[in-house]
Order: C-alpha cells, then structure tokens, then sequence
C-alpha cells in the first residue's frame, strides 16, 4: 500500500512529461512552419503586385470619368 501510494504522489507520470514536451515541440514546429509561409505569402502578394503594375500601359491609359 505504501508504495502504491509513493508512487502515486511521488512525482509527475514520465509518459505526461514526455507527452507534453512532444506537444511542445509541434507547437514551435507548426509556429515557424507559419512564419515561413506568411513570408512566403507576402513575397508572392508584392511580385503579383508588382506583375499587375508593370502590365499597365500608361501611354495609352483613358482619363477616369467623374
């Protein structure tokens, strides 16, 4: 009985530790798999952004309507 006991307010269950530190590490995976797609993103946004401009011809642009 007493070891029952000892055991259990012995300390935390090794497999939780273990468990959490996975979980841990999925979380800054997963955060910097994110930084690195939005900096992706915003690479694409500012090249299609910069295509869009460039495909203006302004020689042969119409005055806008008032």
């Amino acid at each position: 009985m007493a070891k029952a006991l000892l055991g259990y307010v012995g300390g935390p269950d090794p497999r939780l530790l273990a468990e959490m530190r996975r979980l841990q590490q999925r979380v800054q995976d997963l955060e910097s798999e994110l930084v690195r797609i939005q900096a992706e993103n915003e690479a694409l946004v500012s090249s299609r952004e910069e295509s869009l401009l460039d495909s203006i011809d302004v020689s042969q642009a119409e005055p806008a309507l008032a």
